[in-house]
């Protein structure tokens, strides 16, 4: 009797308590730095969680640092993601990889993307965390290709999309869905200013968007 009555004690401070937390950390560069500020998409989604109502179930974490590139996300994973005993990672880089080749001569060549790229992944399901991983959106926004480094994105983004297929990683292919809405709404084949503000950082729509398709995958977790 005794036994059964703590039972119960156990089972009805859970139920009062509730589940634990869902520890998401979003792991970038400048574009995920900015997403915890007003009108980003991490907190879009936090700002959605409240109206449900289901924010307790949720902790979103911002590890984005500006001009990050793959090996500077290699570098700092035990102390921004490790220690913090995340349950999920949303793993999101690769603009600076392929822009700073052209913009300051420090990007990341295609095959060691792949292998820091690789290395992440490995550490984190190691640990036994749920990774999904993200393709770089935009370096541009034009529509007919004519962007200058839309070849090169494209190709690290096959690289992001070949990782998830390996690893069995949800994969929000934020490239795909970006260039469809430009396709829709860019009629002026402006290169900025439809889901961006300078051609890579995410203006309103931008961010709604992002949020939007990230939570679809997030909310399958």
């Amino acid at each position: 009797m005794k036994i059964f009555s703590q039972l119960v004690c156990l089972l009805l401070l859970v139920a009062f308590t509730g589940q634990k937390k869902n520890k998401i950390i979003f792991f970038g560069d400048s574009i995920t730095e900015l997403a915890v500020k007003p009108g980003g998409f991490i907190e879009i989604m936090n700002s959605t969680l409240k109206k449900n109502n289901i924010k307790d179930n949720y902790d979103l974490i911002g590890a984005g640092v500006s001009s990050n590139k793959i090996y500077d996300l290699y570098l700092r994973l035990e102390d921004d993601v490790l220690k913090k005993d995340p349950d999920i990672v949303v793993i999101f880089i690769g603009v600076n990889d392929v822009w700073h080749k052209r913009l300051t001569g420090t990007g990341t060549d295609a095959d060691k993307f792949e292998i820091f790229y690789s290395a992440i992944i490995k550490k984190l399901t190691g640990k036994k965390i749920k990774v999904i991983v993200c393709t770089p959106a935009l370096i541009g926004e034009k529509t007919d290709f004519t962007n200058e480094l839309d070849g090169e994105l494209n190709k690290y983004c096959n690289i992001v999309r070949g990782l998830a297929a390996k690893n069995n990683l949800a994969l929000i292919d934020l490239r795909k869905i970006f260039l469809e809405y430009d396709l829709k709404n860019n009629p002026e084949n402006s290169d900025r200013g439809i889901l961006t503000r300078d051609g890579v950082h995410f203006n309103e729509k931008g961010n709604q968007l992002a949020a939007d398709e990230m939570w679809k995958v997030i909310s399958k977790f």
